[in-house]
């Protein structure tokens, strides 16, 4: 492939070529955030082709990964190729952005998808925008999008809200502060945290709240798994490998009855019923979060 790609026209420029100049975002000094391949190299559009061989200097997540993705492509990589990551995003920002200031044009990229969507980008990007300098982006593949389309869940509304907390009892209390959130949620998760990040959901948003888990998205063993949360508990289990991505169905817009929520819940331990076991059960049909039935009912019986 040659650099006759950074050309390319828009569908715009096609009608009208006289415009194709003066629309060309990728030639000049600043920073680009490129979107990369998720799994499969073939996704890597034209854009993103042509900029990796005309920018001057090149900060990616793992230089490994980008000079990988080069050689898949092959394409040559005639920038400078810098590691930015977490771990030096803040000494390297100020450097990056006297860069720019100075006419190199700058192309960030991270192992896969979106910069700044759960990895590094936002600080530089900031920096930029304060500085002034330039910042466009070429779009691309992004985890987010694809879960969300093979889902199955309603996409006309959504937010994303990255990987939940590690340590349990923090990641309990973020799910409970959405588990009446409406629209449907996109998380990102370790596989070895999957089955515990679960069943953390099941227990904030109901056993019976439909989710999705998407697996090795556009990679060779694909796979999504599509079911009630409690099902999806169950599941996850066994042995589940690759990057993760978790669709969960927003709360019911049915009105609710807090007090009939709660005396079902009364009724069930009454009967014999452990109080969790109750709380779960009704919270999936109330659209009540299960801690907040719990603490209800704890605080009723002391009445």
């Amino acid at each position: 492939m040659s650099d006759a790609g950074a050309g390319l026209a828009t569908l715009d420029d096609m009608a009208d070529p006289s415009t194709a100049p003066a629309r060309s975002r990728t030639t000049g000094a600043g920073l680009t955030l490129a979107a990369t391949p998720i799994g499969d190299p073939l996704d890597a559009s034209l854009r993103l082709v042509a900029a990796l061989q005309q920018a001057s200097v090149i900060a990616a997540e793992d230089t490994r990964r980008v000079k990988k993705l080069a050689s898949m492509l092959e394409i040559p990589l005639h920038g400078r190729v810098v590691a930015y990551h977490e771990h030096n995003e803040a000494s390297l920002t100020p450097e990056l952005v006297a860069l720019m200031q100075a006419g190199e044009r700058t192309l960030l990229v991270t192992d896969a998808g979106m910069p700044s969507v759960s990895d590094p980008g936002y600080r530089l990007v900031t920096a930029c925008v304060e500085a002034d300098v330039p910042v466009t982006c070429l779009p691309g593949p992004s985890a987010v999008l694809v879960a969300l389309a093979l889902s199955g869940l309603p996409v006309d509304r959504f937010c994303f809200e990255g990987f939940c907390p590690r340590k349990p009892g923090e990641r309990r209390r973020r799910l409970e502060q959405v588990a009446d959130e409406r629209r449907t949620m996109v998380f990102f998760e370790a596989p070895h945290r999957l089955a515990a990040t679960l069943a953390s959901m099941a227990e904030a948003f109901g056993e019976d709240r439909r989710a999705s888990v998407c697996r090795e998205l556009t990679k060779t063993y694909e796979e999504v798994r599509r079911g009630e949360l409690g099902e999806l508990v169950e599941w996850a289990e066994g042995e589940v490998r690759g990057e993760i991505t978790i669709v969960v169905e927003g709360a019911s817009s049915r009105a609710v009855d807090p007090d009939a929520a709660l005396a079902d819940v009364l009724a069930r331990v009454e009967a014999g019923e452990r109080l969790k076991d109750a709380c779960k059960a009704v919270a999936g049909p109330s659209g009540i979060p299960a801690p907040q039935l719990y603490d209800a009912a704890v605080a009723a019986r002391r009445r």
